[in-house]
């Protein structure tokens, strides 16, 4: 399985972290051997919204050689979802087995079109704004529609994180991995 984790300034980093964290698991605790990623972006320099800098290993390249899209939220959305480059980029990944997103990263798949016919969640602040993309939004941790899968708000990147871990390998390798982060439930 090939991931690519998309980062874009104005993100949270804990959207991206979250997730990644316990997805990357999955390889470096040796549960998924041909797990690959990418850290993607559409432009070469990328910071959070409070200005920690992400250095991108694959610049404005198709998404569509990926299984799956990870996309985290951030204030940087609101202004993103108008950004015609950023969302055409995105919608190279329509091929992709799974779209994903993190908190308002459902914008971003929302605007790609990802999202039409779907029930979908964000951050709460965000719920009326990804009305208009989708079928419906609902107070959920994790929103699993098949081939796209939303998130709540930013501490739900490492529920998502864990998800993820056992859609593709399994409740005990999901659970291995949640007691070597830590992380109760």
């Amino acid at each position: 399985m090939k991931v690519a984790f998309i980062v874009y300034t104005g993100m949270t980093a804990l959207d991206f972290i979250g997730v990644y964290d316990p997805v990357t698991r999955l390889k470096t605790m040796d549960f998924i051997s041909d797990l690959e990623w990418d850290i993607c972006a559409h432009t070469q320099e990328v910071s959070d919204n409070a200005g920690l800098r992400f250095t991108p290993n694959k610049v404005g390249e198709s998404l569509q050689p990926y299984d799956m899209i990870i996309v985290p939220g951030g204030i940087g959305t609101r202004n993103l979802v108008d950004d015609p480059e950023l969302i055409a980029w995105l919608k190279t990944s329509a091929s992709c087995q799974f779209k994903v997103s993190v908190c308002t990263g459902s914008l971003l798949l929302g605007a790609a079109g990802f999202l039409e016919e779907k029930t979908a969640t964000t951050h709460p602040n965000a719920f009326q704004d990804l009305q208009k993309y989708c079928k419906s939004v609902v107070d959920k941790r994790v929103v699993d529609e098949g081939d796209v899968i939303t998130a709540r708000g930013v501490t739900s990147a490492i529920d998502l994180g864990l998800y993820l871990c056992e859609k593709f390998a399994g409740y005990e390798i999901k659970e291995k991995i949640r007691k070597q982060m830590d992380y109760q439930t």
